[in-house]
């Protein structure tokens, strides 16, 4: 809609693909939205063409009156290169602004522009038609695109953070490096196919450019040699573009599915933080034997062993959902299934979830963890935080009065460092018929708050300490074995002992909770 009705200003939309899924559910590519959307595409190779895009992006934006995409992957956003700053760019304040000026920041009335009814809507997009005629002239023009001419055996098509990948295995190949790929300039593309003749697309992830160029000659090659699963390597481009080259030398063309790379390493799966308040959550879940639904977040993280508290995840906001269906489904008796859901998420898309779970009198358990931030992304602030991104102040949201205002009759709030009554209070919600919510409240590890409590490391107790394993089941890093042979309490341990990590134990004391055998104490016990 935004490509049919323009956006009036520069409107630049970051788009960051993953390939490998290493923090994601999936692994689509995000430029077919371009196309779909009918929207201009940039795609970056580095830190500095990063910055240098995003400024043309916001130029092209508010020549053509469309919403922009900049396409980057993880590889883009994880890694660091030599940026050229172009002078220093003063960022206007507010306050600085006169009150004549400020009057011509508003939108303009725009009835037929922004009211996209049918009638209106029907013009907008013969207007964006005319648009994306002149955006394809532009993007024939731009300057950026560029052809890197070399040895004329054959070309490389190239975008984004494959085109590193090329170089570095290929520096003397003629090489075409797209920097806009929507819309693509296929006359430019043209003329490099007749100057090279025999061309291989390398790209990240899906056919995007090879797709929509292969019509251009038969000799146009791409995920036959260059895999479309996983992220790609200087391994994987140079393997795939000796194929393609040997197969210019043979007198057949080469053929092959690429899959990706298996590697045989130790697992290193992430896991909550050491004092991580979520923790002593998931234990008392594991414990009930009930069916969590998940979600997006560091709780995520519990559905892996010992733990295994966290049954499906989808995406921000879906966990509230998959419970009510979950408990539509289940055999009559079961209990009663739980979602879980942190505070910036409830925020962001669990709210219209919980009031259809009221509305549809869903007898699920909705579990909100507040810890005061969004801490998988960053610790960035939320309407929960009690401030704003510039450290203001906010107003003091209460989530048990937002919860009841949405209809929830049984709402209880408890820190989920408190074991046992954490356990108890659970057990009450289960047992309640109807729809019901805890909040766990507590500050996450990694705010200061936390940090400035300057509590101090647990130990255990030699001589105490059974080898009973039962406290390795809270998944805590700062717990681990020592295969020993020593007698506690008059009995051999079978297998060893359990050792804390003086270093990096935050002292919240879960562990010394699960033990039955009291071996696990503060410090200063």
């Amino acid at each position: 809609t935004l490509a049919y009705t323009g956006v009036g200003s520069g409107l630049v939309v970051v788009s960051a693909d993953d390939p490998g899924i290493h923090s994601s559910q999936n692994e689509q590519d995000n430029r077919w939205y371009a196309l779909m959307a009918k929207i201009p595409m940039l795609e970056p190779s580095d830190s500095d063409e990063a910055r240098i895009l995003t400024r043309k992006a916001y130029e092209i934006s508010e020549l053509f009156d469309l919403p922009v995409l900049l396409r980057i992957t993880t590889r883009i956003s994880h890694s660091k290169t030599i940026v050229y700053p172009e002078g220093h760019v003063h960022h206007v304040r507010a306050s600085e602004v006169s009150d004549k000026v400020k009057g011509t920041a508003y939108p303009e009335k725009a009835i037929d522009k922004y009211v996209m009814v049918p009638a209106n809507a029907r013009k907008a997009r013969t207007a964006l038609e005319d648009r994306l005629q002149r955006l394809s002239v532009f993007s024939e023009q731009f300057p950026l695109n560029r052809i890197e001419w070399g040895n004329t055996d054959f070309g490389i098509i190239t975008s984004g953070v494959a085109y590193q990948y090329v170089k570095e295995v290929m520096p003397d190949a003629s090489i075409l490096k797209l920097f806009m790929t929507n819309p693509l300039p296929l006359n430019l593309i043209k003329r490099f196919i007749k100057k090279t003749g025999r061309i291989l697309v390398v790209e990240e992830l899906d056919p995007y450019i090879e797709t929509q160029i292969r019509h251009m000659s038969e000799d146009i090659h791409g995920k036959d040699f260059i895999p479309s699963i996983s992220e790609l390597t200087p391994e994987k481009v140079r393997n795939g573009i000796n194929k393609f080259a040997a197969g210019l030398r043979s007198s057949g063309a080469p053929s092959g599915k690429h899959h990706a790379d298996v590697v045989d390493v130790i697992r290193r799966p992430p896991i909550l933080c050491p004092g991580c308040p979520h923790r002593g959550l998931f234990y008392q879940l594991s414990k009930l034997r009930v069916f969590v639904a998940g979600d997006i977040g560091c709780y995520t993280l519990a559905y892996d062993e010992p733990l295994k508290a966290v049954h499906t995840c989808l995406d921000m906001g879906a966990g509230i959902g998959q419970a009510m269906g979950i408990e539509k489904a289940m055999p009559k008796g079961s209990k009663k299934p739980v979602a879980v859901i942190g505070d910036s998420t409830f925020l962001h898309s669990g709210m219209t979830s919980l009031l259809n779970a009221v509305y549809n009198r869903s007898n699920i358990l909705v579990v909100i963890l507040d810890n005061r931030t969004t801490a998988m992304t960053g610790t960035q602030s939320n309407p929960l935080s009690g401030t704003d991104i510039h450290g203001n102040q906010t107003p003091d949201i209460s989530l048990e009065q937002l919860v009841s205002a949405l209809g929830i009759k049984w709402v209880r709030t408890i820190n989920p460092y408190e074991t046992k009554h954490l356990e108890k209070i659970l057990k009450e919600a289960v047992a309640f018929d109807g729809p019901a919510v805890v909040i766990t409240k507590a500050p996450c590890v990694l705010l200061p708050e936390f940090r400035q409590k300057g509590q101090k490391p647990y130990v255990v107790k030699a001589d105490l300490c059974t080898g009973c394993t039962i406290c390795l089941n809270i998944d805590c890093p700062s717990l681990w074995w020592e295969p020993v042979g020593v007698k506690a309490q008059g009995k051999k341990r079978a297998k060893g002992i359990a050792y804390i990590d003086p270093v990096s134990c935050t002292g919240c004391g879960l562990c010394a909770d699960v033990c039955t055998f009291e071996a696990i104490v503060k410090t200063e016990e």
